[in-house]
């Protein structure tokens, strides 16, 4: 961070801050039955979609690009910052015209294909099986494989399982011949993508029975156990998961479901160009997720009152119009301080739903949609969603804190409320408190009185997300670090309370001893 950021936030704690009142946050650390916030809610989604892969995560090893076995070097610096559990591979639509076989072998070997459903670019199948799983097994993160069920056959992704994971026989053995001798661990398996669209514009009831096929020829193998995922609903379709856990919950551990943070689909809006009205048109949107989780929860809970199904986010995020002059099927688009208050939202959102949801995968890595990671040639952006991302990730495998919130909702242009702070609070192994806070008013800062159960704070510190405008974001070149990250030092402490001063839109993680 430079000296012009640090002039900046501190510019903006005294311009900007100016509040009606304060918010008072009850944290109930002595509640009973605390549960883990699963690592995987913070999961990630890289489909061959755009430069997601080739440019993205994959340049080949004589690229110029500095890389490791072709992997961008910088890429996977940030990837082992940003502390990725899970990585959901290789779609999205993408998936359901994959055959894995394409994906094997000698790469100068492998067989061409046309993207159709991104672009119509020419797929060259160079990043196939090995060199994701071998990726994910560098970095320590847990694969989550998606299987083709629109264009597929059961043999295909049977044999896909058993090419993957199992010791012996013969696709253990074209496996070996391809220079992977060992088998991969493989927990996460989906069985199709958006199955009632781009995955074959199914009737959930034709879904629900293709589903349980598939699945039953998806086998175990090595000692390697499936955690094998159906297709479920996109945002309020309600009827596809009561149809999905009538039919198949017996034979599913996990029910996807999709929701995207879009307005309007005709017309989407630019990413870096909008008004204040749209600003908290899209927070109203966002936090409309709290709703949608609850209603597929409750029917989930009505068949599955013991829990035995999880629920997964597996693609969330913002979704605006393409950068201009780029293909508009590549997706890439711009991603600002807009964008990170709008994921600290959700995730905040995400860890109090962890009893059912137990994973959450935005869309996506790098250069497409809400992106963590930007790249143009040799150089590397981290946006402010992946700063959000990395402050966030002290909640992975933290126990959750229930707290109320005594902020008031207040109503969007468009009708939606959406809260004027947010809040979310984790106990680590160690005993840290992980406080995540965000303020959502553009114009005011807002005083949080943050006041345990029982509990005296010795110390406390953290990070702030912020900048001079919700328009800001990360470029290449000069503009790279725009939006950063800096020290946060406006806590006051007194007791078992807590004073904290939120600038006006601003993303604070606070660590409590």
């Amino acid at each position: 961070m430079n000296v012009k950021h640090i002039i900046a936030i501190a510019a903006l704690f005294a311009a900007c801050f100016a509040s009606d009142a304060k918010v008072k946050v009850s944290i109930h650390e002595k509640a009973e039955n605390q549960p883990v916030i699963p690592a995987e809610i913070y999961g990630q989604f890289a489909e061959h979609l755009g430069r997601c892969i080739y440019d993205g995560i994959w340049v080949g090893k004589d690229s110029p690009v500095p890389n490791v076995d072709g992997y961008r070097k910088d890429l996977l610096d940030a990837l082992r910052v940003l502390k990725v559990p899970v990585l959901r591979w290789p779609g999205g639509c993408f998936a359901d015209e994959y055959h894995w076989r394409d994906g094997i072998g000698p790469q100068e070997n492998r067989p061409k294909m046309v993207n159709s459903n991104w672009g119509g670019t020419t797929e060259d199948n160079s990043f196939g099986t090995h060199e994701f799983m071998n990726l994910c097994e560098m970095l320590g993160i847990e694969p989550y494989i998606s299987g083709n069920v629109g264009s597929g056959t059961v043999e295909e992704l049977a044999k896909w399982v058993e090419y993957m994971t199992a010791t012996d026989g013969p696709m253990a053995e074209l496996r070996k011949a391809n220079g992977r001798t060992e088998p991969w661990k493989l927990k996460y398996l989906g069985i199709g993508n958006e199955s009632w669209g781009c995955g074959g514009c199914m009737r959930p009831e034709f879904y629900a029975d293709l589903y349980r096929r598939y699945q039953t020829y998806c086998r175990n193998f090595s000692g390697n156990v499936l955690y094998k995922v159906a297709s479920g609903a996109s945002d309020y379709d309600y009827n596809w998961t009561r149809v999905l856990m009538q039919n198949a919950r017996g034979v599913m551990d996990g029910l996807s479901l999709h929701y995207y943070s879009t307005m309007n689909w005709e017309s989407k809006g630019s990413a870096t160009s909008f008004s204040d009205a749209d600003y908290y048109n899209l927070l109203g949107k966002a936090v409309e997720i709290d709703d949608v989780l609850r209603r597929h929860e409750a029917i989930m809970d009505e068949f599955d009152p013991k829990g035995e199904v999880d629920l997964l986010l597996d693609e969330w995020g913002t979704w605006w119009e393409v950068e201009p002059g780029t293909n508009p099927g590549h997706l890439y688009q711009q991603n600002t301080m807009r964008d990170a208050i709008m994921a600290a939202l959700s995730l905040n959102i995400f860890n109090a739903h962890t009893g059912r949801l137990k994973m959450a995968n935005i869309a996506q890595m790098v250069n497409v949609l809400q992106a963590m990671i930007l790249t143009r040639g040799s150089e590397i952006v981290l946006t402010p969603t992946y700063h959000v991302f990395r402050m966030y990730n002290v909640h992975q495998n933290a126990r959750f804190v229930p707290s109320e919130v005594g902020a008031a909702f207040k109503t969007a242009p468009d009708g939606r409320s959406y809260p004027s702070v947010s809040a979310s609070v984790s106990r680590s192994d160690s005993g840290v408190y992980n406080i995540s806070l965000a303020n959502t008013d553009l114009a005011k800062g807002q005083t949080v009185e943050l006041e345990f159960d029982g509990f005296v704070p010795a110390s406390a510190g953290g990070e702030i997300l912020t900048s001079g405008d919700i328009r800001d974001f990360n470029d290449f070149g000069a503009d790279a670090g725009k939006v950063a990250p800096a020290a946060f030092t406006g806590i006051k402490k007194n007791g078992r309370k807590l004073t904290v001063e939120l600038p006006a839109a601003s993303v604070v993680v606070l660590r409590v001893y």
